[in-house]
This record gives structure tokens, C-alpha cells and sequence, in this order.
């Protein structure tokens, strides 16, 4: 309530000195026509309501008020945006076409699926190794495995995909009967797997581009029949072969061309942040409706801020000038000049997780190369150009150390480097350091 309602006289009201306003809120007018309300010239100061000639929910104090709230926007408590939805919107106004509308709902299908598999993991005994290596010459993860397979098939139904390229797999995929799809998806379907045991963040990352220019020939790529591939299923999908693995190298495409990037973060919420190159928006899903709902329009990442976020355990492998700049981030703002700002350590080991923060807080993530792995740790085409790509959209940096993530063309499918990514301010600090 505004307060006990008041009956005050018309006449009363009528020789008070007039002025006009708009109504803060549809709520403060009961009427759907102009209603005025004057201010008293008396001692009386009106901070109730005042009745006249119906109900004037006047919340303002000796002061005149005027509203027409029939041309005011009702707005609903309950009124959520989805992503579909969104995603419709973007099409409408032309950001997007129709065909890209499918493939991105498509994998936010399977980010749906992919959380639904990691929440009952314990249960379902999903996790631990799979028992074998992948094309990294890493151990997988049973869920590395599956969710890999989700992914494919999610983008596969849609039928509007030429070339599926997974970190996962040792050569990109082309499926027969959507070979002649628009888009190409890169995708690294579980980052940070080995937190799935211990139930910490993971996430999804993944990039699409326009592969009009990447479509091979059917009968150039279609293997030879065997007893192990003949059957409809086998001939169905197929592993290019080193040659045409060339092929499509030839036509990797640096990430400035991405028309979409995006990551499914899984942890306490299930979120899922998507930039069309006009910004970054969240959506995160809403176990009620099964739904991803946008709850942030247009990220900004801060120009600043005080968490760095390095894996220092391989501290004595970087490079002097790496160091230096690291020992510098630990030096007490007490040893410094006036004004130095203190940082603080994070690491969560999920690189999703780590941008995810940094999106939102600011700081600096960063995964350099080191004398063991010289070309860096992390691949180009499913983290690094995806996730420079985001932050960039945000106004944030994504640097090797000496160029431009996005302006870096890949030499190979899953070729590595160094990134460091993150606040624009903290970013150009540490270039500094390593010119």
C-alpha cells in the first residue's frame, strides 16, 4: 500500500499551483485515462494517497502529477524470454537466418542432454575412463565419448550441416545426407572432463562458420565398400581420410570469420552464453520449464580487474618473461607504487568456467607454452578462436602473447596455441611484458 487513502475535497484541490510529470509506474494510476493531481498550496502536504473522483496513487509529495497510462506498456511478472524465442527475434530483425536458428537450437539440445548425463553421472556410472586415448593423446572420459556423440547427432538431425569438426574426433566429419549444409560446427563437447569425477565445473565450447566455401565433392570423399562399412549406417557417415583432411585444412577459416560462438557451462546452474557478433547474452536453464531463459543482455567485461588466472604448477617451465610478470601480479601492493591494486589467484581448471568468470568479473585467463608443450596446450579451432571470439564481442582481448587470436589461420585441424584472454587493460600488461 501507498499509505491509508485520504478524501480530500475537490475544491480544495482546485486552487493549488499545477505542474505535470509522468508516472514512475503503471501501479501509482488506477485509470487507463489522464488523471491530474495538483499540489496543495495549503500547509498540507499530500504522501498518501488521495481520493478524488476515484483513486489518484499519487507517490510523490506536494508535487503535480499527470498521466496518461493507456499509452503506457503493461509489463507482466511473468514474462520470461527463451532462447527459442530470442533466437526468433534475431531472425526477425535480420541477424540471423532461419537455417542458423536451427543449428544453434540444436545445440543447445544437446547441452540440455549433456547436463542432464553429467547430473546423474554418479548415478548412471559415467564416470572414470573410458580406456582409451583420443587424437590429443589424451585419456578419455566416458563422458568425452558420449556427450561427442551427442553433439553429432544433435547437429546431424538438423540436416543443415556440411562439416562437423570435433576435438574428439581425429578428422572432421561429413555426413551424406547434410553434406550440402550452410554451416561447419567445431565443437569440444566436454572441457575440463577431468572435473566430472569430482563433480566440478565442465562445460561445452563451440564455433560455427559458413562452409559455402568448404564443400568437397561426395563422390570424391565416399570410401571404398567393405565388409565393416557397407551397411547403410556405415555408409551413412564417414572419416575423411588424410588427403581430404588436407583438403579441408586448406580452408580453415581464421575465428574473425565465425558468424556464431558460444559455450553450455555446467555447474551449480546450467548456462548457456551465445554471441551472433552483436554481443554477448546468458540464457540459463530453468529446470521448471526446461527452457533456457535470458537472464543477461550484453555482457560487458570490465576494461580491468585483480584475478589472474594461471596454472602456476608449471611455473618453472614458462618463459623468464612470463615469470617476471607473474611475480609482479604477487608483489604486496604495501612494495608498490600508491594506488597498486592486489591480485588474487583463481583456477578452476575448466577453461569455460575460467572465461565464464572472467566474462563477469574481469582479470586475465591464461594458458601459455611452456618448454614441454612449445606451441601451447589448448586447440585453435574449438577453444581458443570460440572463446577470443566471445570475449572480444564483450570488449575484452584474446592474444598469444604477440597477435590476435582471431586473425591466427589455422594450419591444421587441431593445431594448438598459447592464449591469453581477458579484461582489454590486463591483457595489453602482460603483452608488455613478453614484447
Amino acid at each position: 500500500m501507498f499509505g491509508a487513502e485520504m478524501a480530500i475535497p475537490w475544491r480544495q484541490l482546485l486552487y493549488s499551483t499545477t505542474t505535470t510529470t509522468k508516472w514512475s509506474s503503471p501501479i501509482l494510476s488506477p485509470h487507463s485515462s489522464t488523471v491530474v493531481c495538483t499540489s496543495l498550496s495549503s500547509p498540507l502536504q499530500i504522501n498518501q494517497s488521495v481520493r478524488y473522483h476515484g483513486v489518484c496513487r499519487a507517490a510523490v509529495v506536494g508535487k503535480v502529477v499527470e498521466k496518461d497510462v493507456s499509452k503506457q506498456k503493461k509489463t507482466n511478472a511473468f514474462e520470461i524470454e527463451s532462447l527459442t524465442s530470442w533466437l526468433l527475434e534475431q531472425q526477425r530483425v535480420g541477424n540471423i537466418d532461419a537455417e542458423l536458428t536451427i543449428v544453434i537450437n540444436s545445440i543447445s539440445l544437446a547441452g540440455k542432454q549433456i547436463a542432464s548425463l553429467l547430473q546423474r553421472a554418479n548415478i548412471s556410472k559415467l564416470t572414470g575412463s573410458q580406456g582409451t586415448i583420443n587424437i590429443q593423446g589424451e585419456n578419455q572420459a566416458k563422458l568425452d565419448v558420449i556427450a561427442n556423440e551427442v553433439f553429432c547427432n544433435c547437429l546431424r538431425s538438423t540436416g543443415l550441416t556440411g562439416i562437423i569438426a570435433s576435438e574428439e574426433e581425429e578428422a572432421p566429419i561429413a555426413v551424406e545426407e547434410t553434406y550440402s549444409g550452410n554451416y561447419t560446427v567445431v565443437f569440444d563437447p566436454i572441457d575440463g572432463s577431468s572435473n566430472i569425477d569430482t563433480s566440478l565445473t565442465t562445460g561445452s565450447i563451440f564455433g560455427i562458420y559458413d562452409s559455402s566455401n568448404n564443400k568437397l565433392s561426395l563422390a570424391e570423399s565416399e570410401p571404398e565398400p567393405t565388409e565393416s562399412n557397407s551397411t547403410p549406417a556405415a555408409m551413412q557417415q564417414w572419416k575423411l581420410d588424410e588427403k581430404k583432411q588436407q583438403t579441408i585444412v586448406s580452408v580453415c577459416q581464421p575465428g574473425r570469420n565465425l558468424l556464431a560462438a558460444g559455450y553450455c557451462m555446467y555447474s551449480s546452474s546450467v548456462v548457456f552464453v551465445l554471441s551472433l557478433g552483436k554481443g554477448v547474452f546468458s540464457f540459463t536453464l530453468d529446470p521448471m520449464y526446461g527452457e533456457f531463459i535470458l537472464t543477461q543482455k550484453n555482457i560487458r567485461i570490465p576494461k580491468s580487474g585483480n584475478i589472474y588466472s594461471f596454472n602456476e604448477s608449471n611455473y618453472e617451465l614458462w618463459d623468464d618473461k612470463l615469470k617476471k610478470y607473474i611475480d609482479d601480479l604477487k608483489v604486496s601492493p604495501a612494495a608498490t607504487p600508491s594506488g597498486a591494486k592486489r591480485y588474487s589467484a583463481r583456477y578452476i581448471g575448466c577453461l569455460v568456467g575460467e572465461i565464464h568468470r572472467t566474462l563477469l568479473y574481469g582479470g586475465i585467463y591464461g594458458n601459455p607454452s611452456n618448454i614441454k608443450s612449445k606451441k601451447g596446450n589448448l586447440r585453435l579451432l574449438y577453444e581458443c578462436a570460440p572463446m577470443s571470439y566471445l570475449v572480444e564481442q564483450a570488449g575484452g582481448k584474446g592474444s598469444d602473447g604477440y597477435q590476435r587470436i582471431l586473425d591466427i589461420v589455422p594450419e591444421e585441424v587441431h593445431q594448438r596455441v598459447p592464449i591469453f584472454i581477458g579484461s582489454p587493460e590486463e591483457v595489453a600488461k602482460l603483452e608488455k611484458y613478453l614484447a
